[in-house]
């Protein structure tokens, strides 16, 4: 991956901050009856609102603004007529599109009042993004991103799925390379500054097995065990790692 420039920062930044935005206004609004639909009818607001195109939107033929994966879905559930229920889990991935630069995030939240199980699977499930960002500076590896998440979740008891991972990010949502949730630390591709990379623990109470609905999207756990799912842009500067999706 080539460093990114001053500019092409300061349009990814731009980019998140319209992430960041979406995140806030659908965090705001999760609360028992609401459905998975209005949420996205929320993030599509705020892009339109902003001039910010959606990375999501036509992927492939995804429907959608966000990804809303409540419960035992991991990722890339469709929006619609669920309604979320007091003691529910959703996790809600989104991104948007500034001047041909990408962001992307994601958060977990309950709805209402949650167990305490769920409670920690969130807790922990957003402290191994913390750890994986924290390792993310220049000279160390993917291999002690992945290994620093990987501790944090296993730690807990907790499985991390290793079929979904993070990835590059810049011109396109996905770029090269991959950044795994799990690994050796010290091996892999080194980190350098200006690298920019969607890092994205995906996390199970139970077994880190997935399987695919039919519907071609939705990610289930194998066991229905319940998923969070955490995420944020980051670029690689030189004082460290700078979040270009947080507020």
């Amino acid at each position: 991956m080539k460093a990114r420039s001053k500019d092409e920062l300061r349009h990814m930044r731009a980019a998140g901050r319209v992430v960041a935005e979406m995140h806030e206004k659908i965090r705001a609004a999760i609360r028992p009856g609401v459905t998975t639909a209005d949420l996205d009818a929320i993030g599509r607001t705020v892009i339109d609102n902003r001039g910010a195109t959606s990375n999501f939107l036509g992927y492939h033929g995804f429907p959608a603004v966000i990804c809303a994966s409540p419960n035992d879905v991991i990722v890339h559930g469709i929006p619609g007529a669920v309604v979320l229920k007091e003691g529910d889990i959703i996790s809600v991935d989104c991104g948007a599109v500034v001047e041909g630069w990408h962001g992307d995030a994601a958060f977990t939240a309950g709805v209402g009042e949650i167990s305490p199980e769920a409670a920690r699977l969130i807790a922990v499930t957003e402290a191994s993004l913390d750890a994986g960002i924290a390792a993310m500076v220049e000279g160390n590896t993917l291999g002690d991103i992945g290994a620093a998440v990987q501790a944090v979740v296993e730690a807990a008891g907790f499985s991390v799925v290793r079929e979904y991972v993070g990835h590059g990010i810049g011109r396109a949502m996905h770029e090269a390379p991959e950044v795994p949730n799990y690994g050796v630390a010290g091996k892999g591709g080194k980190l350098k500054k200006g690298m920019t990379l969607a890092v994205e623990p995906m996390v199970t109470i139970g077994e880190p097995d997935t399987f695919l609905s039919e519907d071609g999207w939705t990610v289930l756990s194998a066991d229905r065990s319940w998923a969070a799912h955490f995420e944020h842009t980051i670029a690689i500067g030189p004082n460290g790692p700078e979040i270009l999706t947080r507020p």
